[in-house]
C-alpha cells in the first residue's frame, strides 16, 4: 500500500534557515491535502545550573519567577511562529488553513517531539538539521538523530543550508 500523508508534524528550532524545512512541509501538505502541526521545544535549563540559581535566589522565588517567565516566553514564541507561518505563506494565504495547530513546549527537544508525535499521531515528522558536530553528528543534528533513532514513524530530515 502506498502511504498517504494526512497529518504532518513540523518540528522547528526557529533558526534562521528553518523556513527551508517548513517549505517542504507545506509542499507535502498541498500534495496530499494534509494538515501541519508546528512544534517548537525550548530546551530545559541544565539541572546543575537550575539548582544553583534556585539555591542563590531561594527555591520559592526561583519557581515563581521561572513559571511567570516561562508562560510569557511560550506565548511570545507561539506568536513568533504564527508570524513566521504568515510571512512564509504570504503569497499563498490559503495554505494558512493547513496549519492545524502551533505548540510550544519546554523540555528535552527529542523526547518532547516524540511525545507530541505519540499524541498527534502524524503520518510524517518533518525537521531540519544543521549537521553540526563531530563524528556521531556529521550528517544529522543531535535532535534530528535522536528522533530518527527512536521513532517508528516516517521522518523527513531536511538539511538546512
Amino acid at each position: 500500500m502506498i502511504p498517504g500523508y494526512h497529518t504532518l508534524l513540523y518540528a522547528t528550532d526557529l533558526s534562521d534557515n528553518s523556513a527551508h524545512a517548513f517549505r517542504h512541509a507545506v509542499s507535502l501538505a498541498r500534495s496530499y491535502d494534509a494538515v501541519i502541526h508546528i512544534l517548537h521545544v525550548m530546551p530545559a535549563m541544565d539541572p546543575a545550573m537550575e539548582n544553583y540559581v534556585a539555591a542563590v535566589m531561594g527555591e520559592e522565588t526561583f519557581v515563581k519567577l521561572e513559571q511567570a517567565n516561562r508562560e510569557t516566553l511560550i506565548e511570545t514564541i507561539r506568536q513568533r511562529l504564527e508570524k513566521f507561518a504568515a510571512d512564509e505563506l504570504q503569497d499563498h494565504p490559503e495554505d494558512l488553513q493547513r496549519i492545524a495547530g502551533i505548540e510550544v513546549h519546554y523540555g528535552r527537544p527529542a523526547a518532547t517531539i516524540l511525545s507530541v508525535a505519540d499524541r498527534l499521531d502524524p503520518d510524517l515528522i518533518i525537521c531540519g538539521t544543521h549537521g553540526k558536530g563531530l563524528v556521531s553528528h556529521t550528517f544529522l543534528g543531535s535532535v534530528a538523530e535522536k528522533v530518527l533513532r527512536k521513532t517508528r514513524r516516517p521522518i523527513l530530515v531536511v538539511p538546512i543550508k
